[in-house]
């Protein structure tokens, strides 16, 4: 990977760290399903008036992605911080859509896993396990399940980008994003009903429209316009872990203006999660010298 594209990527993988604590921000006077719908609302109007559907890509293409990316993704991301689970463990668990899609597209698309990236999901999947015993709150469980969800939709997200290798991105984003609108409005209006939509009319805190607008521009135009051209370009073992560096910013983020706090434990089996990263970012370069060595 070039350095540009490395520094992009890593300057991604910490807005995408911070928009969790912004998450919490809208969820304090928004529900999941509003916020997530207004989100992907003002990612595609008006802009989709202004740029032309992508060439190249199928309406079914847009619709996969759009449902996948909006509902499947950041609507569950969004309940299960709405309903506990702290935005800096969000940030940590939805990092495990890196491993699905190395798996992935090692099924799919006959891109290789070396050992190192082996020994990486093993001590991350440790980590795992051992907050999943820690817990003693349904909510963080039940959250934790709702974030790995996200991550495996994520993935599927990736290895769509992938196979579709859509050249215009912007206009891939945004018109995806437009088919994102109808399923998250019918779970808005499934839920809440029309009273979701009136609220709106009473006003609309500032924390909510400062993460709306966050997560629509910064998180998802910007993010995501760098993330998959990076995802495009190279082989998913190389991109994918650079998203494992989301929960070290997540989780600095959420203590500088959230204040969450973790156990010794808690913190431990984190530690394991980001020796699985450190593993993960590493594995190319330890295949290297291991190969000079034993020549």
């Amino acid at each position: 990977m070039s350095k540009l594209d490395l520094i992009t990527g890593v300057l991604v993988t910490i807005l995408w760290g911070c928009n969790f604590t912004v998450i919490e921000w809208g969820l304090r006077s928004l529900d999941p399903y509003l916020l997530t719908l207004l989100r992907f609302t003002f990612c595609a109007i008006p802009l989709v008036f202004f740029v032309r559907r992508p060439t190249g890509v199928s309406l079914r293409a847009l619709a996969v992605y759009g449902v996948l990316f909006g509902a499947g993704l950041w609507w569950v991301v969004n309940l299960a911080i709405y309903q506990g689970l702290s935005p800096g463990m969000s940030s940590v668990f939805l990092q495990f859509s890196a491993f699905f899609t190395i798996v992935l597209s090692n099924v799919f698309l006959r891109e290789p896993i070396s050992v190192p990236h082996f020994y990486g999901m093993a001590f991350a999947a440790a980590g795992l396990f051992l907050l999943l015993l820690l817990s003693d709150h349904s909510s963080t469980v039940s959250g934790i399940f709702l974030v790995l969800l996200a991550a495996l939709m994520w993935s599927l997200c990736n290895l769509l980008v992938k196979v579709k290798r859509p050249v215009e991105m912007m206009a891939f984003i945004i018109w995806s994003s437009l088919f994102s609108i109808p399923a998250l409005f019918a779970l808005t209006l499934a839920s809440q009903g029309w009273s979701a939509f009136e609220g709106l009319a009473n006003g609309v805190a500032w924390e909510a429209v400062v993460s709306v607008l966050f997560q629509s521009y910064i998180t998802t135009l910007l993010g995501y316009l760098v993330w998959n051209n990076l995802m495009k370009k190279y082989p998913a073992a190389q991109v994918a872990p650079l998203s494992l560096l989301v929960p070290v910013s997540g989780l600095v983020a959420s203590y500088l203006f959230l204040g969450e706090r973790l156990g010794a434990m808690q913190a431990m089996a984190i530690a394991l999660v980001l020796l699985g990263i450190v593993i993960f970012l590493n594995a190319q370069r330890w295949l290297g010298v291991l190969s000079r060595n034993n020549r």
